[in-house]
C-alpha cells in the first residue's frame, strides 16, 4: 500500500485524529464479533470436501475470522491505539451479551410457554422441542466456554494487532499481505491455543489429543480463510486510506493493552 502517496503520521497523532470512517469500521467489528459468537457458536456444521472427506466444524468459524480481518484493517489504517479501543469495545460488548444471555435464560419462565412444544424443520425433517429447552440449547452456553471465549478473543486480538503494527514499521508499509496473514497466524494461533484447552480439556469425551486436533484444525481453517480474503482486505484498506488521506505508523506507541491514549 506504499504507492498511495499518503501523508505519514505517527501512532500518537493517529490516536488523536478524527477519521471519517473509523466509527463505521468499529461498529462492523463489534457486530460481527457478537453475531459470530451468538449465532455461529452453537451449531456444529458438517460438509464433504474433495480429498479431505467429511469435515465437522463450528459454524462460527465462517464468520468469526472476519473480525480478525477487520482488526487488521483497523490497525493498518487507523493505528494500534485506535484498534485497541475497538478490541476493548468488542470485549465489553461480548461480556454484556454473555451476562444478558445468562439472565434471560435462567430467569424463571412462564410454565405454559416453557413446556409448550414448538416444531422446527431441520434438513427437511420436523423436530419438536419444548420452548425453554430449545431456548437454552441456543443461548445457554456454559460459563466455562464463555470464559474461554472471552480470554481467547482478548489475547488473540491484541497479539494480532501488535504483530501487524510492528511488521508495518519493519516493512515500511510494503507487502501488506505479509502482515495481514502473518498477524493472523499469531493472533488466531493464540486464540485457538487458549480457547480449546480452557473450554474442553478434562471434559468427558474430549481427550488431550482431540483438544489439540480441534485447536490445530480451527487455526488452519481461520488462517486459510484470511489468506483467501486477502484481495478483499487490499480493496478495503486502499479505499479507507484514500478517504482518510493519511497512513499511520506505530513507531512511538505504548503497546500495552491497558495504556491510555497519549495527548498531543
Amino acid at each position: 500500500m506504499s504507492d498511495l502517496h499518503l501523508s505519514r503520521i505517527d501512532g500518537i497523532s493517529g490516536a488523536r485524529r478524527h477519521f471519517r470512517y473509523f466509527d463505521y469500521v468499529m461498529v462492523a467489528f463489534v457486530v460481527i464479533l457478537l453475531l459470530s459468537n451468538l449465532i455461529g457458536a452453537a451449531k456444529q456444521a458438517q460438509i464433504a470436501l474433495p480429498l479431505l472427506g467429511t469435515v465437522t466444524f463450528g459454524a462460527g468459524v465462517l464468520f468469526f475470522p472476519i473480525s480478525y480481518i477487520i482488526g487488521d484493517v483497523l490497525t493498518e489504517v487507523y493505528g494500534y491505539a485506535n484498534a485497541r479501543r475497538c478490541i476493548w469495545a468488542g470485549f465489553f460488548g461480548l461480556l454484556f451479551m454473555v451476562l444478558m444471555s445468562v439472565v434471560v435464560v435462567y430467569i424463571p419462565a412462564n410454565p405454559e410457554w416453557a413446556l409448550a412444544s414448538a416444531t422446527y424443520t431441520i434438513d427437511g425433517k420436523q423436530v419438536t422441542a419444548p420452548n425453554q429447552a430449545a431456548y437454552y440449547s441456543i443461548f445457554g452456553q456454559t460459563p466455562r466456554i464463555v470464559l474461554a471465549s472471552l480470554i481467547a478473543f482478548w489475547a488473540g486480538e491484541f497479539v494480532n494487532s501488535f504483530v501487524l503494527a510492528r511488521m508495518k514499521v519493519l516493512t515500511q508499509g510494503k507487502y501488506l499481505w505479509t502482515r495481514t496473514i502473518g498477524s493472523t497466524i499469531f493472533g488466531e494461533g493464540v486464540d485457538s491455543a487458549l480457547f480449546y484447552p480452557l473450554a474442553f480439556l478434562g471434559v468427558p469425551g474430549f481427550t488431550p489429543h482431540l483438544v489439540v486436533t480441534l485447536a490445530f484444525t480451527q487455526w488452519i481453517i481461520k488462517t486459510l480463510w484470511e489468506a483467501v480474503l486477502t484481495p478483499v482486505t487490499y480493496i478495503v484498506v486502499g479505499f479507507l486510506k484514500r478517504r482518510e488521506g493519511v497512513d499511520v505508523y506505530d513507531d512511538n506507541v505504548d503497546f500495552s493493552p491497558f495504556a491510555k491514549t497519549q495527548s498531543l
